[in-house]
């Protein structure tokens, strides 16, 4: 082991490891929670303001899903 860590004691260790693990367990809710939220919702349909065939100099959705 290095000095470092005969330093810290077997509560320091304790802690450093709980801190990492918390660090981890929060990173892993954060990237679940962003994975419910892009299933459960959806984008709602806008009215675009180009024309399909090319009228307008606006820039549009290449293909419209609505």
């Amino acid at each position: 082991m290095s000095a470092g860590a005969h330093r810290l004691g077997r509560r320091g260790r304790w802690t450093l490891a709980a801190i990492g693990l918390g660090i981890v367990a929060l990173m892993a809710l954060a990237n679940t929670h962003l994975v419910y939220v892009s299933l459960a919702t959806q984008p709602e349909c806008v009215p675009h303001l180009k024309t399909p065939d090319g009228s307008s100099a606006v820039y549009r959705a290449a293909k419209s899903a609505c």
